[in-house]
C-alpha cells in the first residue's frame, strides 16, 4: 500500500504539472481544466480509499486491480475527450509567445522533474519505515539516487581546470550552476588575499543547511537534498566540501599569498639586473670588437668581379660585414629579451597569461609560416616541374630559331628574318600559358582578395597600354609583311633615312644627315613607305632630275647633254640606257627630265650630286645656258624664240 500510495500521489502530481502546461497553451479553457481537476481529485482520493479497503480485503484484492485498472482507463478517456474539445475551441491561440519561452519552461520543468523524484524517494523512506530494515532502505536508496545521478547532469565546480566537486540540486529559488559560481568567486577571491588564516575556513550548523564558511563569506550551503544526492548526511557532506575547500584555498594562496609575492619581487629584480649586465657585456664586445673582425675580414676577402665589371670592392664588403656585426648585436639583443620578459611575467601568477600571450606573438607566426611552407610543398613540386619543362620547350624552340635565322635549316615559305619574331612570340605565349597553369597552385590564388587585386592590375595595364598594344601588334604585322629590314633604305613621308633597328614598339631610322629618329609601329603601319633597297635590288631604282630650257635651243641638243651627263655619273646602270622625257612645255621654257636606273640605293644622294654636276659641266662647255627665261616685251621689236635653222 506505501508504494501504491506513492504512485497515486505521484500520478497527482503529473496531472497537475500536464493541466498546467496544457494551460499554457490554452488559456480560455481554464475554468473547465479546473473543474477537471477538481474531478480527477475526488476520484484519486476514492481511489485512495479503495487502495486501503483492499489492503484490508486481501481476499477481494484482483476484483479490486480490475475495477481500478478499468476506472484509469476510462479516466484517460474522458480527458483526451476534454482536452480534444479544448484544443478545437481555442484553434487561434498564439503558439509564438509558448515557443520562445520553451528553453526557460524546459528548465523548469526538468528541475521540478527532479524534486518530484526526490520527495518520491524521500516519502519511500518515510514509508519504509514500518516494513524495511534500515540496511535495505539505504540500499534502496543508494540504488535509485545512482539511477537518477546517470541521467542528471549536475554543476561541476570546476577551478584552474581542477574539478572539485558536483552540485545536483537547488537550494530555494537558487540553480545548481549559480551557486557553483558564487562558491568560485568566493574561493578565488580569499584564495588570492595576501594574508589567510587556516582556522577561517570551517563549517556552520543550522537546523535546515551547513554552511561551509570562509571568514564571514559563505562559500556553500549544504541542504539535506545533497545529501541524498550524495548517498550521504547533510553534515558528513558539508565536512567534506570543507576540507576539499580549504585545501583548494590553501593552494591557491600559496601562489598569490605574500610570500609569494615577495619572492617574486627579489626575482623581478634578480631578472633585470642580469638582463642590464647581459645588454653591457653585448655592447662592450660590440664596440671592442668590430672594427678587429672588419680588418681581419678584409684581409682575407678579394674583390668579387663578374667579368670587367667590380661588384663587391674590399671598402664595400667593409661596410657590410659592419653592418652584419650590427644586426648581429641586435639580434642577440632580442633574443635575450625574449628570454627574461617571459621569465619575467611568469614571476607572478596574474601576469603568467602574458608570458603566454607574448610567446605566441613570436612564435604562433613562426610556426604558421612552418606549417604553411610546409603544407605548399606538394603544390611548390609541381610548380617546379612546370618551370623546368617549360624552360626547356622554350629553348628547343630557341635553337630551331637560330638554325633558321643562320640559314641552316630553310623551311619553304619561311623566311629567315621571321625566325627571332616568331621565337618571341612563341615564347611569350609558352610563357603566359605556364602561368596560366601555376596559377591556381599559388597560395590564396582562390582568395577575394588576391583575385581583386589581379583584376584591378589587369584593369589598370589594360586601360593604360592601348598605344603600347597597338604598336606591338603593328610591329608584329609589319614582321610577316617584310616592308622593310634593317639596313634598308627608306622613304616614310618626308623622311628619307636607313632603317637601323626594328623593335616591337619602334623603328629607329637614320637620316642622310646621321639624325636618328624614332617611329612607332603604328605610324609605319598606317601609312605609305617606300623601301628604295628592295626596288634598287631587284628592278634598279630610277635616278630622275630636271632641267628648264628655254624654246631656242633645240632638243636634240638637250637631250645628248643629258644623257651625256648620265652616262659619266658613277653607279648609274648603261643597261637598261638612260633616257630622256620633255615633261612639260611651259609659256617661256622647256621642262626636260633625265632618267637612268641604279642599283645602289644607299649612294642617292652621292649620286644626284654628281649628276648634277656633270650636267652643269656638260652644259657649259656646249654654250647652253640653264636658265627658265620670263619675257617681257611687245612683239613688234622681239625676235622669234624658235631654234634658228642649220641651213
Amino acid at each position: 500500500m506505501p508504494h501504491d500510495y506513492l504512485n497515486l500521489e505521484l500520478r497527482h502530481h503529473h496531472a497537475l504539472n500536464s493541466c498546467f502546461i496544457f494551460d499554457v497553451f490554452y488559456i480560455n479553457s481554464f475554468a473547465k481544466v479546473g473543474i477537471f481537476l477538481l474531478i480527477c481529485k475526488f476520484f484519486l482520493n476514492f481511489l485512495y480509499n479503495m487502495e486501503l479497503f483492499s489492503y484490508i480485503c486481501s481476499d477481494n484484492y484482483h476484483i479490486m486491480y480490475i475495477m481500478r485498472t478499468y476506472f484509469y482507463k476510462f479516466l484517460l478517456a474522458c480527458f483526451a475527450l476534454f482536452i480534444y474539445s479544448g484544443a478545437s475551441a481555442q484553434t487561434d491561440l498564439a503558439v509564438d509567445s509558448v515557443a520562445s519561452d520553451n528553453d526557460s519552461l524546459v528548465q523548469v520543468l526538468r528541475n521540478q522533474i527532479q524534486e518530484l523524484q526526490l520527495q518520491r524517494i524521500m516519502m519511500q523512506e518515510q514509508l519504509a519505515k514500518t516494513g524495511y530494515s534500515d540496511s535495505m532502505r539505504i540500499a534502496e536508496r543508494k540504488a535509485r539516487v545512482d539511477s537518477l545521478r546517470t541521467i542528471t547532469p549536475g554543476a561541476p565546480l570546476v577551478i584552474d581546470g581542477d574539478t572539485l566537486l558536483l552540485i545536483y540540486a537547488r537550494k530555494g529559488g537558487v540553480y545548481p550552476e549559480a551557486r557553483v559560481e558564487q562558491a568560485r568567486s568566493v574561493i578565488l577571491s580569499e584564495g588570492k588575499r595576501l594574508t589567510m588564516f587556516v582556522d577561517s575556513v570551517y563549517v556552520y550548523e543550522s537546523d535546515f543547511f551547513s554552511d561551509v564558511m570562509a571568514g564571514d563569506d559563505v562559500v556553500l550551503s549544504v541542504t539535506d537534498i545533497d545529501g541524498l544526492w550524495q548517498n550521504k548526511t547533510r553534515q558528513e557532506l558539508a565536512a567534506e566540501y570543507c576540507k576539499i575547500i580549504k585545501d583548494k584555498i590553501q593552494e591557491i594562496h600559496e601562489e598569490y599569498g605574500l610570500q609569494q609575492k615577495l619572492h617574486g619581487l627579489l626575482w623581478v629584480v634578480l631578472i633585470v639586473v642580469v638582463q642590464w649586465l647581459f645588454i653591457r657585456a653585448t655592447n662592450w664586445f660590440y664596440k671592442k670588437w668590430r672594427f678587429r673582425l672588419t680588418r681581419r675580414v678584409m684581409k682575407m676577402y678579394i674583390p668579387l668581379r663578374i667579368k670587367d665589371y667590380e661588384v663587391l670592392n674590399l671598402k664595400r664588403q667593409g661596410i657590410i660585414f659592419l653592418f652584419l656585426f650590427r644586426m648581429f648585436r641586435f639580434f642577440f639583443v632580442l633574443i635575450q629579451l625574449f628570454i627574461s620578459i617571459p621569465l619575467l611575467f611568469s614571476v607572478f601568477p596574474e601576469t603568467k597569461t602574458f608570458t603566454v600571450t607574448l610567446i605566441g606573438y613570436i612564435w604562433n607566426p613562426f610556426v604558421d609560416i612552418v606549417k604553411a611552407v610546409i603544407g605548399y610543398l606538394p603544390n611548390l613540386f609541381q610548380i617546379i616541374v612546370i618551370i623546368i619543362c617549360f624552360r626547356y620547350l622554350v629553348k628547343a624552340i630557341h635553337y630551331l630559331a637560330d638554325e633558321m635565322a643562320s640559314g641552316k635549316l630553310k623551311i619553304n615559305g619561311f623566311y629567315a628574318d621571321w625566325a627571332q619574331p616568331t621565337y618571341l612570340m612563341l615564347r611569350i605565349l609558352l610563357y603566359s600559358f605556364m602561368f596560366v597553369m601555376i596559377w591556381p597552385l599559388l597560395p590564396n590564388s582562390n582568395s577575394e582578395v588576391f583575385q581583386g587585386v589581379s583584376v584591378f592590375i589587369g584593369v589598370i595595364v589594360s586601360l593604360g597600354s592601348t598605344s603600347i598594344v597597338g604598336n606591338v601588334m603593328a610591329g608584329l604585322v609589319m614582321t610577316y609583311m617584310r616592308p622593310f629590314r634593317e639596313g634598308d633604305f627608306i622613304r616614310f613621308g618626308d623622311v628619307e633615312g636607313f632603317v637601323i633597328e626594328k623593335t616591337a614598339l619602334v623603328t629607329r631610322v637614320r637620316t642622310r644627315k646621321n639624325e636618328v629618329l624614332t617611329i612607332p609601329n603604328s605610324n609605319l603601319l598606317s601609312a605609305q613607305t617606300s623601301n628604295y633597297t628592295f626596288a634598287a635590288a631587284n628592278y634598279g631604282i630610277i635616278v630622275h632630275t630636271k632641267v628648264t630650257i628655254g624654246y631656242d635651243m633645240k632638243h636634240e641638243l638637250i637631250e645628248n647633254l643629258l644623257l651625256a651627263s648620265a652616262k659619266a655619273t658613277k653607279y648609274l646602270l648603261q643597261k637598261p640606257l638612260p633616257f630622256v622625257r620633255v615633261t612639260s612645255l611651259d609659256d617661256f621654257y622647256v621642262e626636260y627630265e633625265i632618267n637612268a636606273y641604279t642599283h645602289h640605293s644607299e649612294h642617292l644622294s652621292d649620286i644626284y650630286s654628281e649628276l648634277h654636276q656633270n650636267i652643269l659641266d656638260h652644259f657649259h662647255e656646249a654654250g647652253v645656258e640653264i636658265m627658265s627665261p620670263h619675257i617681257f616685251a611687245h612683239r613688234d621689236n622681239l625676235e622669234l624664240q624658235i631654234p634658228k635653222s642649220d641651213k
